[in-house]
């Protein structure tokens, strides 16, 4: 389940980065990268997986796929967290700035 929403997330956010020339602008690229990078680290995991379980790995028990979608979707919430920390940081559309200046 990790894999998967971690693909969901990099493909969706993905085609949100490229159709919209406001969202490269945001950093989007950064959320692309930990998405891919995520989707990427569970895919050597699912592989390890099989290689060490055999067929048994793809048979996981019902608490197995609530903690897998609990550990996938805090992931994905935790992306998100940097990635709009990293925005307001960087502020590339000046808006923080122009509210502090006009407040001083």
């Amino acid at each position: 389940m990790t894999l998967l929403i971690t693909i969901l997330a990099a493909v969706v956010c993905t085609l949100i980065w490229y159709t919209s020339p406001k969202a490269r602008k945001l950093k989007t690229g950064v959320l692309l990268y930990m998405f891919w990078g995520a989707s990427l680290m569970w895919l050597v995991d699912a592989a390890v997986g099989y290689l060490e379980d055999g067929a048994e790995y793809f048979l996981p028990s019902a608490a197995d796929l609530v903690n897998d979608t609990f550990l996938g979707l805090s992931t994905v919430v935790l992306a998100l967290v940097v990635w709009t920390v990293i925005v307001l940081v960087k502020d590339p559309e000046h808006t923080i700035r122009s509210i502090i200046s006009e407040k001083r």
